[in-house]
């Protein structure tokens, strides 16, 4: 008899490594107000980095959207990875296939309609596949809108993946998310460039990116842990 859990078991069980991980998923929403993520890409954006903006001081500009990215990046890397640890397994995270809404404070919601796996050789490509070929549809918009370097992007799709595995690598035994980090930002991987990744198993891990994510300019906001700017 088969026993594997569907997607949204998978989703389920996630959701006890904290609320970062969590999404909800369902035929219904949690509530008003959810729109597909490929929508807020359009001409939805504009608007959406505006708010950030507003919320972080920097105005609507390229630090602005370079913080928008950086929320969505790490939120989907939590997602995915999270289940590729716990399940082998990665969900369909497709833009068109995640809702979203901007609560009065906090960050994005997410919503997951009908939660199913995406397809891949291994658990690795596919999570490299579905959630960089989320973000290429976010980035290109942001290049072309707000002039954010794809260099900054890419740094902050690396600095998300790690994030992700060092609350897992915490939470969940074995050393599975630091082994697929450690895949993807290899050289030669599909996050290759973007920094400098060293896991030691059971003491964790650490990472030096290659570009800067601009929240220094943020009013207040200093230097994030893996930035290129305490190197020099």
């Amino acid at each position: 008899m088969d026993t594997e859990p569907g997607m949204d078991g998978v989703l389920r069980q996630l959701g006890s490594v904290g609320p970062f991980f969590t999404v909800a998923y369902g035929k219904e929403p949690p509530g008003p107000g959810f729109r597909p993520l490929d929508e807020l890409y359009g001409e939805r954006l504009g608007a959406y980095v505006g708010e950030v903006g507003r919320r972080i001081g920097s105005g609507p500009g390229r630090v602005a959207a370079s913080t928008a990215q950086f929320g969505i990046a790490s939120r989907l890397w939590s997602l995915g990875l999270g289940c590729a640890v716990l399940a082998g397994r990665v969900p369909d995270l497709g833009p068109g296939r995640l809702w979203w809404r901007l609560p009065g404070a906090g960050s994005l919601e997410l919503w997951l309609p009908e939660p199913a796996e995406f397809p891949g050789e291994t658990p690795a490509r596919a999570l490299a596949d579905t959630v960089l070929g989320h973000l290429a549809v976010l980035d290109t918009a942001l290049r072309e809108r707000f002039g954010v370097s794809p260099l900054v992007l890419r740094g902050n799709a690396g600095s998300g993946l790690v994030g992700a595995v060092r609350v897992l690598t915490d939470r969940v035994p074995g050393e599975a998310a630091a082994s697929l980090a450690a895949g993807l930002l290899a050289d030669g991987g599909p996050l290759g460039g973007s920094g400098t990744f060293v896991h030691e198993p059971g003491l964790g891990v650490a990472f030096v990116r290659r570009s800067c994510c601009l929240y220094y300019k943020v009013p207040g906001g200093g230097l994030c842990g893996d930035c290129v700017l305490r190197t020099k």
